[in-house]
């Protein structure tokens, strides 16, 4: 009983001495693995803080610097994509012009052709008058459709309105052109506004020569010759008539519009009698043409007023005047 007791004494001792190894081996790693600050041995040179500091607004600086490039690059590329799209119409105009330049070339060659066979046809009718009737007659009819054509000076009174020049311009052109045909030659030419503003300022007051040259300026000219004008060719045919009307010239002034804007038809009328003297054989002076282009009467009724008013002045006025009025059915 007594050997018994004794060897769990010894036993409970040995459990004890256990524990407190464990124990002892625990702390020993404690005090093994302690953290201590670190030992500096030598202070750098750089101040990291600052150099890290100035990378970040040098980062900062390139963000901001690349956000305004791609800002910029944006609208750069919306400006190429305008420009694309501005070339794009602008070709397809070329286009067109060239088609029609084209086409106006092909009709120029056309008619050039069917002029010279017109002259030589004219030639070898006057060769056959001149066989049949003698080579002492004259024509005492100098007449092509109803119109004389026995002036050596032509005034073209030009209606710039914007009613004309929107409606009816390329058909003015024609029958301007139409008209110096049937003068071959004369010895001057002017081109005014029906307010009387020159063509050519450089011959304001003169008379422009009759040339090849000088037509072919004239029509280049008047394909985008737009003066303001009041719709009316009153203040034009007086300024021309008291310009360049004298004794020794014979003068066709031809009037190109489509209304009158003015008060009084019956005014114009005496007036233009006043200014535009007779000669000898009781002729006017200046013979007065016109030709009227029926723009005004595209609009409603009420509205086609100042285009019979101009008809009804220039048939007055052209027949009181030795001359002819022509009234156009189409404006085109």
């Amino acid at each position: 009983m007594a050997r018994n007791k004794r060897i769990q004494q010894e036993s409970s001792i040995a459990f004890l001495d256990v524990i407190c190894c464990g124990f002892g081996a625990i702390i020993l790693l404690l005090m093994i693995t302690k953290t201590v600050q670190p030992i500096v041995l030598e202070k750098s040179a750089v101040n990291l803080d600052a150099q890290v500091e100035n990378l970040q607004k040098t980062l900062f600086s390139i963000r901001g610097e690349t956000t305004i490039f791609n800002r910029n690059l944006t609208a750069k590329h919306e400006q190429i994509d305008n420009e694309k799209k501005r070339i794009a119409i602008l070709r397809t105009k070329l286009a067109t012009i060239e088609a029609q330049y084209a086409q106006t070339s092909k009709a120029a060659t056309y008619m050039q052709k069917e002029k010279g066979k017109l002259a030589i046809a004219l030639q070898s009718l006057s060769d056959e008058m001149t066989r049949l009737l003698g080579a002492n007659y004259q024509n005492k009819n100098n007449l092509i459709g109803g119109i004389p054509v026995d002036s050596e000076y032509l005034v073209f009174i030009i209606d710039t309105s914007g009613s004309m020049y929107n409606y009816g311009w390329q058909r003015l052109l024609e029958e301007i052109i139409a008209t110096l045909d049937i003068y071959p030659k004369v010895k001057g030419i002017q081109i005014m506004n029906d307010m009387g503003k020159y063509m050519f300022t450089n011959y304001r007051r003169k008379w422009i020569p009759d040339t090849p040259g000088r037509r072919e300026a004239i029509i280049k000219r008047l394909r985008t010759w737009n003066p303001f004008s009041n719709s009316s060719p009153v203040e034009g045919i007086q300024k021309a008539i008291s310009t360049f009307f004298t004794q020794d010239k014979k003068i066709s002034l031809y009037v190109m519009g489509d209304e009158f804007s003015g008060r009084s038809i019956q005014t114009v009328l005496g007036t233009i009698e006043r200014i535009n003297k007779v000669n000898k054989d009781n002729e006017r002076l200046v013979r007065i043409h016109a030709v009227g282009f029926p723009v005004q009467f595209m609009r409603p009724t009420h509205l086609q007023t100042t285009g019979i008013r101009f008809a009804t002045l220039m048939r007055e006025l052209t027949y009181r005047n030795g001359g002819t009025f022509v009234g156009l059915n189409d404006y085109k």
